[in-house]
């Protein structure tokens, strides 16, 4: 406003009406940007993760809580890692910590170790290549851990295409997708929990409205003890967590 009357560059004029065009068609902004702050801290986004979430902050509170011991050199496994929003996070508030981050896009590795090497974490994280929905996938794992995070796909797959277009028409399918019901995500990490877990770790996860029952229940099957969910900002259920 205070340099209204200058004449804007031809560059400037172009550059805003290509941005301008890319959010009228709902792209979401954190890929305009190329960045998105989360707990504080800034992100580097593409349209191969997942946009960190203000919702997502909810695990890190749930952690915080339940391992109030900053100095200790607990051992952490994130299990859908995108962006390293929740891994890196835990390694910056446990400055002893190490951690290992399981994602199956190699471009979403990439991503992760970049805000790895931006948030000076890199040295105690180690970001691997794999697959929950592969027999055997928790092989290549050095557990046991003292906590494991997932912020895995909650979606049931016939909704997709009716969530809003900056979701549904942008962001990757297989970080939404949590199949028929929803819940294969949670099926394949419950099943295998027990093992990766220390004797008294716990295992917190985000998950999606309405879903605690299910979720629950889960966790409970595979031997585990559930907590009272934690709930986000707008009151909802966010995040369940379940001791070993």
């Amino acid at each position: 406003m205070a340099r209204g009357t200058d004449e804007v560059p031809t560059a400037i004029v172009t550059a805003v009406r290509s941005l301008t065009a890319r959010r009228v068609r709902r792209e979401p902004m954190a890929y305009i940007l190329g960045e998105r702050e989360f707990w504080g801290l800034p992100f580097k986004v593409t349209p191969a993760v997942l946009v960190p979430r203000p919702d997502s902050e909810t695990v890190i509170e749930t952690v915080l809580a339940l391992m109030p011991d900053r100095d200790r050199a607990w051992r952490i496994l994130d299990l859908g890692l995108g962006s390293g929003c929740l891994l890196l996070t835990l390694l910056r508030e446990y400055p002893r910590a190490r951690g290992i981050g399981l994602e199956t896009s190699p471009e979403a590795l990439t991503v992760a170790q970049e805000n790895a090497q931006r948030l000076g974490v890199a040295d105690r994280a180690r970001l691997v290549a794999g697959d929950w929905r592969e027999p055997g996938w928790e092989r290549s794992l050095a557990g046991p851990f003292d906590l494991i995070v997932a912020n895995p796909p909650y979606v049931e797959s016939a909704t997709i295409g009716r969530l809003m277009p900056e979701v549904s028409a942008f962001e990757p399918r297989l970080a939404l997708d949590g199949g028929a019901d929803g819940l294969d995500a949670y099926r394949a990490i419950a099943a295998t929990a027990p093992k990766l877990t220390t004797s008294g770790g716990h295992v917190v996860v985000e998950i999606g409205e309405g879903q605690v029952p299910e979720i629950t229940r889960i966790l409970a099957s595979a031997g585990l003890t559930p907590m009272v969910p934690w709930r986000d900002l707008g009151g909802i259920d966010r995040v369940i967590a379940a001791r070993n």
